[in-house]
């Protein structure tokens, strides 16, 4: 299988991953520890309740680390792990004052390093990239204190 058509399949199949038949969204919420759980926890009451024109929806279980929007058109999970495939010397784009590695491996995975926690956003081919992370580093700069 070649890589174009992995990458193809998995954005194909996302919104369907993660999005359920109806009422709640499933999203399975990180478990982050101490000050990282206590800065994203105030983040959660800073995020949009629209973002790049879709409303924001339950998630399924609830956890104050989730958000979606649009019936997990665009999901973020604050708490998650480094990103296992980020290396030390990836050069990583910054938003309005907040760094967004994007998974070469997962082009519709993006994560906010260089904070309190680690914040994971996935965004669907029918949203620009661009615009949600611009949105969404503003709250993320005022609750995730930088780090190193």
């Amino acid at each position: 299988m070649s890589l174009r058509f992995a990458r193809w399949a998995a954005l194909a199949c996302l919104p369907l991953l993660l999005a359920g038949c109806g009422g709640a969204v499933r999203v399975d919420p990180p478990v982050p520890e101490g000050a990282a759980a206590a800065a994203c926890k105030a983040l959660g009451g800073r995020l949009p309740k629209t973002l790049d024109g879709v409303d924001r929806v339950e998630s399924s279980p609830a956890s104050p680390y989730v958000a979606v929007w649009g019936q997990a058109r665009i999901a973020l999970r604050c708490g998650v792990t480094r990103p296992s495939t980020m290396a030390a010397t990836d050069e990583v784009p910054e938003i309005n004052g907040v760094a967004w590695f994007n998974d070469p491996a997962r082009p519709a995975l993006f994560t906010a390093i260089g904070r309190q926690a680690y914040v994971e956003v996935t965004i669907s081919r029918e949203h620009v990239p661009g615009n949600v992370l611009v949105d969404l580093s503003g709250p993320i700069k005022a609750a995730l204190p930088q780090t190193g």
